[in-house]
């Protein structure tokens, strides 16, 4: 007796465990839909539109569609119709909803690639039906019968899941690997497929697991650094740029984030490692950005991109995920500035679609500019962007040097430059992969602006087989009135250059483009120049404009050019038009300019003065400069820019806003001096910098070095004049130190891990060093130290 009481008590325990297990399965399991179409969002979705006439009006245009697709019993988008389905609870549409989904499952294959060996069995195709089918299967999972569940979770798995978990990331028959399609690809297919296990997982029990292990996987995706024997880069720049272009990064970034959201929305919040690189690229996202008044925002166009391509999505998603910031606020008000040119790309989570009625963030003002500086640099990917301040249609000058793969172009050294709200010189642009063009032009140097050897830049087979030695992109520094970016394009031109450096030299309303070239025979050296809209030549410059924005392009060294007729004058810079194709097409031929210096040669250097123009010096009159070095283009107040040369050294003299400053070249700094100094003594100021410039009130006392204002100096070590040190370093370093109002300072030093740097400014009030305040400290000869001592 005692025995069976205690087999029953036993027993009773064990089916009250077994009881206990089953609540706590259907606590963890969460109730359909829980992807995307969550019954939080769809009710905060229906509270909204109730005050926000943006929503409700999409809302309802969706709704129409949806009622005119169920009302005809034919075509209609299965995702609008899901969503129209959690909204309203009218089995109608998910009744069209699921004849489009059981279309869709009940094809033979969803992708593949027979011309592969061995054979792709899943690729973009597979992934967006992996996306299609599993947003409305579980959106709709409450209409259909428990045999239709088990029909459809099975053909999902079979058909999207299996073949791209098999060829992306199994351990017994993967073909895929983060070596040969580890960028965008390799995150759309697989975190689609983690999508679409989540989707079933209901029904699927092993389901569950596949999705945990594709977001494990994740983790090797953002930590993939690259590969030297297929000479890859790296997916990601440790500040948080994709190398790839804007537009694949919103693609490739965009499939993660989807994934983590269902991921996040089905089983809960989970912290990443690579969280704070996520937030970091969607910062990158707006310092590519160039905001404009009452217009679409533009992105830098580098590599297979667009001009509308941004980080709408990423920035959304992040914000539904808890991880965005203030300044992405900013970011949306100016990507949500649409037209239709814009919208045919499809990059961004726009209110026309399910996805981005639900996760609109909420409305919230907006910051008057981001948190960020005005000037960013993804050295690793050899992306730069000098910016004038973050105000609508300001100055950005882009500039890339880096690798060129795939979807990056063979475009070391090139830059583009937006003015006035307008791209007024331009990349070369992308048109689709199927087009012979694509190959023959656009991805080739000729549709950059780069420097060309005998017609030739970067080798031809590059963006197919990659370069081995990218570009790179160094010392950037923004001190407001100066700033400076160097471009190192050796690497990916060495077939043709031994040097082939670009500084871009930035003083107030004058950029300087100060190319640094020496080649292995003599030769012809040819400077391209693609601009948006028109370029006419005035005087010594050519006047480039698109609408009311508008810039001069001055050359001044080898030569200027001829202000005459140029047969008369042969020593001066020939100019011609050739003609590229224009952005997204194959047969609208539009023409840049090519610069050329009179005579061939090994080495040069090249001198080009970039002038904004705005509204104090837009008014046209005639022409009356009486040489080609400070004549202008029949523009009053611009400012004035001579030529002046010495033994061992080009200069350039800018005058404006009140001030003069001297730019000094040192031709003694350009590596033809090995195991000596480049000691040289420019008027009346010795340095051995590559570049120094000097800034003074205009009417200073210019051989007075106490009425100095500012200086800059590349890859210097001192400055002196009569014996008096101005600077010192034991190492060439890049600077920019600026007096301000009361006595203050402001310096911006790199080049070293470690520099103790001296400055002739005497006694100051306030100092800062690249943009931190810093107590002033002397050294024994009493001048002002300025100590740089990275950590790693």
């Amino acid at each position: 007796m005692k025995y069976l009481l205690k087999s029953h008590l036993f027993f009773s325990i064990c089916l009250l465990l077994f009881a206990l297990c089953l609540t706590v399965t259907a606590q963890a399991q969460k109730a359909h839909p829980y992807l995307f179409y969550t019954p939080q969002r769809t009710e905060r979705l229906k509270e909204r539109i109730k005050t926000d006439t943006l929503l409700a009006n999409r809302w309802n245009a969706l709704r129409q569609r949806c009622d005119t697709w169920v009302g005809e019993a034919k075509g209609g988008n299965m995702e609008q119709l899901a969503l129209a389905y959690t909204m309203t609870n009218d089995k109608r549409y998910a009744e069209r909803a699921k004849a489009l989904l059981s279309d869709l499952v009940g094809r033979q294959a969803w992708d593949g690639m027979d011309d592969r060996t061995p054979r792709w069995n899943a690729g973009l195709g597979t992934s967006h039906n992996n996306w299609a089918a599993s947003v409305t299967y579980d959106a709709i999972y409450t209409a259909l019968s428990k045999a239709e569940r088990k029909d459809i979770a099975s053909k999902i798995v079979t058909l999207g899941i299996e073949p791209s978990i098999a060829d992306w990331v199994s351990k017994d028959k993967r073909i895929q690997s983060l070596n040969n399609m580890g960028h965008n690809w390799w995150a759309a297919v697989v975190f689609e497929a983690g999508i679409a296990s989540l989707a079933v997982m209901s029904d699927v029990p092993e389901a569950k697991k596949w999705a945990g292990d594709i977001m494990q996987d994740s983790k090797q995706w953002f930590a993939f650094a690259g590969s030297i024997l297929e000479n890859k880069p790296s997916n990601f720049d440790p500040s948080g740029g994709f190398y790839e272009s804007v537009s694949y990064a919103n693609y490739g970034v965009s499939e993660y984030l989807l994934f983590r959201l269902a991921y996040t929305n089905a089983t809960g919040a989970i912290k990443m490692p690579y969280d704070e690189l996520l937030q970091k690229t969607v910062d990158w996202f707006i310092n590519v950005s160039y905001p404009r008044t009452e217009r679409p925002l533009l992105s830098l166009n580098f590599g297979d991109s667009n001009d509308f391509a941004n980080g709408d999505r990423p920035a959304k998603l992040l914000m539904a995920l808890g991880l965005g910031k203030d300044q992405y606020y900013w970011y949306l008000k100016h990507t949500a500035v649409r037209r239709s040119d814009q919208n045919k790309f499809g990059e961004d989570l726009n209110v026309n679609t399910p996805m981005g009625l639900l996760y609109q963030p909420e409305n919230k003002p907006a910051p008057t500019a981001p948190a960020l500086p005005a000037s960013a640099l993804y050295s690793s990917m050899g992306w730069g962007m000098l910016r004038s301040s973050w105000k609508l249609d300001a100055t950005l000058l882009g500039v890339k040097c880096g690798f060129t793969w795939n979807h990056a172009h063979a475009d070391a050294g090139s830059f583009v430059l937006y003015h006035k709200g307008e791209n007024l010189l331009i990349d070369g642009g992308d048109v689709g992969y199927g087009n012979p063009e694509y190959s023959s032009y656009f991805v080739t140097s000729r549709a950059h602006n780069v420097l060309m050897f005998n017609g030739e830049a970067q080798d031809s087979r590059d963006q197919y087989g990659a370069v081995k030695n990218p570009g790179h992109l160094d010392n950037m520094l923004d001190g407001g009135y100066v700033k400076y970016l160097l471009a190192d394009a050796t690497g990916p031109t060495a077939k043709n250059f031994l040097r082939n450096y670009r500084n871009f030299l930035w003083i107030g309303n004058v950029i300087l483009v100060i190319d640094d070239v020496k080649t292995y025979e003599i030769g012809k050296f040819d400077y391209l120049l693609h601009f948006a809209d028109k370029a006419v030549k005035r005087g010594p410059d050519l006047e480039i404009t698109k609408d009311s924005a508008a810039i001069l392009f001055r050359p001044l060294y080898p030569e200027t050019l001829p202000l005459g007729y140029p047969h008369d004058f042969p020593e001066k810079m020939k100019y011609r038009t050739e003609f590229g194709l224009k952005d997204r097409t194959t047969n609208v031929q539009i023409p840049y300019y090519i610069l050329s210096p009179p005579e061939k040669s090994d080495r040069t250097k090249f001198v080009n003065a970039i002038i904004l123009l705005d509204e104090t010096n837009k008014s046209v009159k005639a022409f009356t400069g009486s040489s080609g070095a400070s004549g202008g283009a029949g523009r009053s107040n611009l400012p004035v820019i001579e030529k002046f040369e010495g033994t061992n050294y080009m200069g350039v003299r800018i005058t404006q806003n009140g001030q003069v400053t001297e730019v000094y070249i040192n031709l003694l700094a350009d590596g033809r001096l090995m195991h000596r100094n480049a000691n040289a003594t420019i008027n009346g100021w010795e340095t051995d910098a590559y570049i120094s410039a000097v800034t003074f009130p205009e009417g200073a006392d210019r051989q007075d070095p106490s009425q100095l204002s500012a200086f800059f100096i590349s890859n210097g070590s001192y400055l002196r004049r009569n014996g008096k040190p101005l600077f010192s370093s034991l190492s060439k370093v890049f600077m920019y130190a600026a007096k301000e109002s009361g006595n203050q300072v402001n310096v911006q030093l790199q080049g070293q891990p470690l520099i103790r740097a001296s400055l002739g400014f005497g006694k100051v009030n306030k100092l800062t060093v690249n943009n931190k305040a810093v107590t002033p400290q002397y050294d024994t000869d009493k001048m002002l130290l300025i100590a740089i001592e990275e950590t790693k």
